[in-house]
């Protein structure tokens, strides 16, 4: 009698472990699909993404060279300086860091063999995406940080360059917007 009832615990614990073993199966399946459906939209996010960024390098480099117009037009201003260029080099350009919205998925299975064997499985799924603000009817994404290009250098052309004291205001005025100091910036007369 104790024979048959303990077959019976025996066929039990088969029993029990085949139904783990099938719903672990169909839990790692139906991860493989929810996977692959958010691969597939994660391909247009990327590709939308890409113009945005496109669309605010734009931004950013008009920034740039709005500065060099601001100085034009504040330097033409100055005594006996005339018509100005300006030229500002940059060690790099501005960049823009967005906000990123981050999703974390971890799973853990535990599996054990009928011969008493153990697997511990750990998976981890990480998702960011660029968080977006919509006005009007356009969807710009929302910054975090800009970090501004760094100035190395700036070069001006004057109609009065040749005069020292003029050079002297001019080089005076550029080192007071961009902190650059004096040897960085150099005034040359312009051509007539």
């Amino acid at each position: 009698m104790f024979k048959i009832f303990s077959n019976e615990n025996q066929n039990d614990s088969k029993k029990k472990i085949e139904n783990l073993v099938f719903l672990i199966v169909i839990l790692i399946v139906t991860i493989i699909l929810i996977n692959t459906i958010w691969s597939g939209n994660s391909k247009t996010t990327e590709k939308n993404n890409s113009n945005d960024t496109s669309k605010i390098l734009a931004v950013e480099n008009s920034t740039e060279q709005n500065l060099e117009t601001k100085m034009e037009n504040i330097l033409a201003t100055i005594k006996d300086v005339g018509k100005v260029n300006v030229f500002i080099n940059y060690s790099e350009t501005s960049s823009f860091v967005p906000i990123y919205d981050e999703k974390t998925t971890t799973s853990n299975i535990m599996e054990e063999d009928t011969s008493g064997g153990h697997r511990n499985t750990t998976e981890t799924e990480s998702e960011k995406q660029v968080v977006f603000s919509e006005s009007s009817g356009s969807k710009e994404p929302i910054a975090q940080k800009t970090v501004m290009p760094v100035i190395q250098g700036a070069i001006i052309t004057a109609e009065g360059g040749a005069n020292a004291a003029v050079k002297t205001n001019i080089t005076n005025a550029v080192q007071a917007v961009t902190g650059l100091s004096i040897d960085k910036i150099q005034v040359f007369e312009m051509k007539k």
